[in-house]
């Protein structure tokens, strides 16, 4: 895929804080394109969705501009938000891609199997004074993320799909990609 900047989004992709906390990022292989922390309370539903995602996409079209927009391919979980009709005429309007994903495979998503869990581990054990306290925490060891490091988690992601296809589909346990 070079030169085509795949950016991975987990939207309900979020790092949960507390019940009603989130941070959505969105990532590609050289690092963090964009990342939001959502509002305690915010209802995370198909217009706050759009909203984020116009906002990823202003992000995206300054910092690589060279990118913009038919070298974009989109992946995300199949949240009901994110398969909206209003969501998937953005896309068409945005000439974005979307890669779909497998129903019912969280293992799939790279939030899910390599950076939350990746931030998990390094916030465990820590005492915070607020959520601003989190935030400032969630952001600094986002920005410290090695390149290599994305680019590690992507090797991982295309080793689990291609497994999931040698296997037809089938459930399948483990994983020897790390």
């Amino acid at each position: 895929m070079e030169n085509t900047e795949c950016i991975s989004a987990e939207k309900s992709t979020h790092v949960s804080v507390a019940d009603q906390d989130h941070a959505w990022v969105f990532f590609d292989h050289k690092g963090v394109v964009h990342y939001e922390f959502i509002a305690q309370g915010q209802t995370v539903n198909q217009q706050c969705y759009l909203e984020v995602l116009t906002r990823l996409r202003e992000s995206d079209r300054r910092r690589r501009p060279g990118l913009w927009p038919d070298k974009w391919i989109f992946y995300h979980d199949n949240a009901p938000a994110h398969d909206a009709l209003r969501f998937r005429e953005f896309l068409a309007k945005s000439s974005i891609t979307k890669m779909d994903h497998p129903p019912y495979s969280p293992d799939f998503a790279p939030c899910d199997f390599w950076l939350f869990p990746k931030l998990k581990n390094a916030l465990k054990g820590q005492r915070f004074a607020d959520l601003s306290d989190i935030q400032r925490n969630v952001k600094t060891l986002l920005q410290c993320i090695p390149e290599n490091d994305f680019q590690d988690c992507f090797r991982q992601w295309h080793h689990r799909l291609t497994k999931c296809i040698a296997s037809q589909g089938e459930y399948f346990e483990g994983d020897s990609s790390r």
